[in-house]
């Protein structure tokens, strides 16, 4: 009787190679893995360091601050060669006021930079991934006005103060006072840059570039049109109000030279533009986190 052959043995997978545990593993739990590189949350300064990255690479902050300088310079040192090369005396009217005209023109390009500093992220679909980077959307708001104001404010109270000495150095007028000085350089840049943010806060609301800085241009400019014609005298008073608060009227108080012996003077046109912003980028804050991107 045979006896039947044995089948050979089957072969074997290959064993995996022992493998030791990557440094900084403990053990304690299977899949538990500590990375050796240090993880750190990121904070409010790694939003506004990315957000100051960002305004500064871009062709738009380059030209419409570029604009506005020279608008400022331009128009500032053109009002005083023309009152120099005129016989028109200054007659008690403050030399730093001839900045105003200037410091209008150019804080349209603030406003400009304010709407497109967070509209046009929505234009373009980048605000995902702002948003992707930095899920806190107070946070990334929070950075991009600080980022926004303290650029505005400098610019602007330099170069308020450049054409304020160059002013003062080419015609013969009152000395301005300490208080003068502080009210349109400092004063003047806090303004422009308060209602910079004014700006970006619409633009978080609107959403939509071109809509926003229509906007914004009529809020400078439609109250003090609209004053301008109405003649009847039951609206008097509304007149009156459009003239003491429309935006050019409170930026010529900064320069005592209002149009108005009434309403806002001194430093109150900055406790009113104060009072609008917050109360749009309130309006800001609570859009962001109610609705989608």
């Amino acid at each position: 009787m045979t006896t039947p052959a044995t089948p050979p043995p089957l072969p074997q997978a290959p064993r995996a190679p022992h493998q030791h545990p990557p440094q900084g593993w403990e053990g304690g739990g299977a899949g538990l893995y500590a990375s050796p590189i240090p993880v750190r949350t990121p904070g409010l300064g790694d939003a506004i360091a990315s957000e100051w990255t960002k305004i500064r690479s871009v062709r738009s902050t380059m030209w419409t601050l570029g604009v506005m300088v020279v608008l400022l310079l331009g128009v500032g040192l053109l009002a005083a060669f023309a009152v120099s090369k005129s016989d028109a005396e200054m007659d008690g009217t403050p030399v730093l006021s001839l900045g105003f005209f200037g410091v209008l023109l150019g804080s349209i390009c603030v406003i400009t930079l304010g709407v497109l500093t967070i509209a046009s992220e929505y234009g373009t679909g980048m605000i995902r991934t702002t948003l992707t980077a930095c899920p806190s959307r107070a946070r990334m708001l929070i950075a991009k006005s600080v980022v926004f104001f303290l650029l505005s404010f400098t610019i602007t109270t330099v170069t308020t103060g450049v054409v304020g000495v160059l002013q003062t150095a080419m015609l013969d007028g009152g000395t301005p006072s300490a208080d003068d000085w502080l009210r349109s350089t400092v004063g003047v840049g806090l303004y422009v840059a308060m209602l910079g943010l004014l700006s970006l806060a619409l633009g978080a609301l609107i959403r939509h570039s071109a809509g926003a800085i229509t906007i914004m241009i009529a809020v400078v400019l439609l109250p003090l049109v609209l004053a301008m014609f109405m003649f009847s005298q039951s609206l008097a008073r509304v007149q009156q109000a459009l003239f003491e608060y429309s935006i050019p009227n409170q930026l010529g108080a900064l320069y005592d030279a209002s149009m108005t012996t009434s309403g806002p003077s001194g430093w109150e046109p900055l406790w009113v533009i104060l009072g609008v912003t917050a109360v749009a980028m309130a309006g800001a804050f609570v859009s962001l986190d109610r609705r989608d991107v």
